[in-house]
């Protein structure tokens, strides 16, 4: 379980945040230097080196994101000129690519950005730079919407790259992109016409997340652990049927990988910031039984995000870093892995310091949301008194030795993050068979936007939001 006792605050983070970004400073400058010799969009290390993965160029954003989060920080040029000519180049294809569910990755890591810096005065643009972001947004969330398996009762949601059948926990993220595309004032037109509502679709793949991925301890999932996740849901597309949870990238259906976990935790949490600021008038006419009022969409989306986070709080080691699965097969292998800081160099099973950098942020931005209800609902604001303090305690492990990588020949900046163990897809530096020391694009990238959210607020600002535009 996470040690909530001890800590730090916000301010005395504020000078691990500024080293983190003096680090990534250097290492994506050095990385730009060597991969405009290369193609496609680095994924992950090998020997501190990042290397490609030919699957869907998801990490392509996160890439120039980095450099966006950096300029964001510490005012040099080089990064922002960086990442808004790589944007120019490089992510036009993603915003047409009707093939996968990550559109809230890459384009609101790059033009999201840019626009919300703009919003915010950070950065100047003339008027048709950004109506070019704007656009780039709006057609991104479309384009996302699009990818759509019906299921009855005015459920839906957005399938995976493994086909219509499959929705995946990591979408709750990339849903940002239909948010911010809606209160852009865009929407979706279908044959004849026909208007479809991003804010509606939005609503219904939450839900459907919520409903399958996310198990809540009741009614279906009576006999099951609260806040459990899978990774994975199949549908029979010929009735719209559930049939079974499964998972790609954890050890079973029936155990938690710590990423998808991760995703649900922050995807919900800034879901939750979207939604509370929309006014009633947003929800009315959208015809979602499950959704009848505003009211009724906060309350389930709180419900799923707590549990979910005290889910991660109890089956985590005192850190706060959790292991790849919480039922990979050797854990029990590890003395007392529940009571001590977890150990990213035993010769037993992984660590993943990625699923740490989603989940601290998540933990973050829902304690902000319950702690800003006017209501004095005691267990909701000691709810927020812990996800507070496990967001940083969780940032406070990360932003140091041995996850921080302070070593300018390793092209990573957040160590011992892991990608798809049952595929093999990791490196094992040390023979063990075990991925340990290596980076991936999505861990660095997370990790900046967590010290980004804490720089803010130990200067007394609000946190950065993705729907600032």
């Amino acid at each position: 379980m996470i040690n909530l006792t001890n800590a730090p605050e916000c301010k005395s983070l504020a000078a691990v945040a500024e080293r983190t970004f003096a680090l990534a400073a250097a290492k994506t400058k050095a990385l730009a230097e060597r991969w405009e010799r290369q193609s496609g969009a680095p994924v992950f290390t090998v020997n501190g080196q990042y290397t490609q993965r030919g699957w869907t160029e998801w990490t392509q954003g996160f890439q120039f994101g980095n450099a966006l989060l950096v300029y964001e920080a510490l005012d040099e040029p080089w990064f922002l000129d960086y990442g808004r000519r790589k944007t120019l180049q490089s992510m036009a294809p993603h915003l047409s690519h009707t093939g996968v569910h990550d559109h809230g990755f890459n384009n609101i890591s790059t033009y999201g950005n840019l626009l919300r810096m703009i919003t915010e005065g950070r950065i100047n643009a003339d008027p048709w730079e950004t109506e070019f972001y704007k656009l780039a947004l709006k057609v991104s969330g479309a384009v996302q919407a699009s990818r759509w398996t019906s299921l009855p009762g005015e459920l839906g949601y957005i399938p995976s790259f493994n086909g219509a059948h499959s929705l995946f926990a990591d979408t709750i993220r990339s849903l940002r992109v239909l948010a911010v595309s809606h209160k852009l004032g865009h929407l979706l037109m279908g044959e004849q016409d026909a208007k479809i509502s991003l804010l509606k679709r939005l609503l219904q793949h939450a839900e459907a997340t919520a409903r399958w991925n996310v198990y809540l301890g009741k009614g279906r999932d009576r006999w099951d652990v609260r806040g459990r996740v899978a990774h994975e849901s199949i549908f029979n597309l010929a009735s719209g049927a559930y049939r079974c949870p499964s998972s790609q990238q954890g050890y079973s259906p029936f155990s938690t990988w710590t990423r998808g976990l991760a995703w649900i935790i922050l995807g919900f949490a800034e879901e939750l910031e979207f939604l509370a600021a929309l006014p009633e008038a947003e929800y009315s006419g959208l015809g979602l039984p499950f959704f009848p009022d505003k009211a009724t969409v906060l309350e389930r989306f709180e419900e799923v995000a707590r549990a979910t986070c005290d889910f991660f709080i109890e089956h985590t080691p005192p850190d706060g870093i959790p292991y790849w699965d919480t039922g990979a097969p050797n854990l029990h292998k590890i003395e007392r892995y529940m009571e001590r800081p977890a150990d990213p160099f035993n010769p037993h099973e992984s660590v993943d310091s990625s699923a740490a950098a989603i989940a601290a942020q998540g933990f973050l931005r829902l304690a902000r949301h319950l702690s800003a209800a006017t209501d004095s609902n005691p267990a909701r604001k000691a709810a927020a008194i812990s996800y507070e303090r496990a967001g940083r305690a969780i940032a406070a492990a990360l932003m140091k030795e041995p996850y921080l990588s302070g070593d300018s020949s390793h092209e990573g900046l957040l160590l011992h993050a892991v990608y798809h163990l049952p595929n093999g897809w990791d490196n094992s530096c040390d023979g063990s068979g075990l991925p340990r020391g290596e980076s991936c694009m999505w861990g660095d990238y997370h990790l900046l936007e967590l010290a980004l959210y804490l720089w803010r607020a130990a200067r007394g600002q609000d946190p950065q939001r993705f729907d600032t535009v």
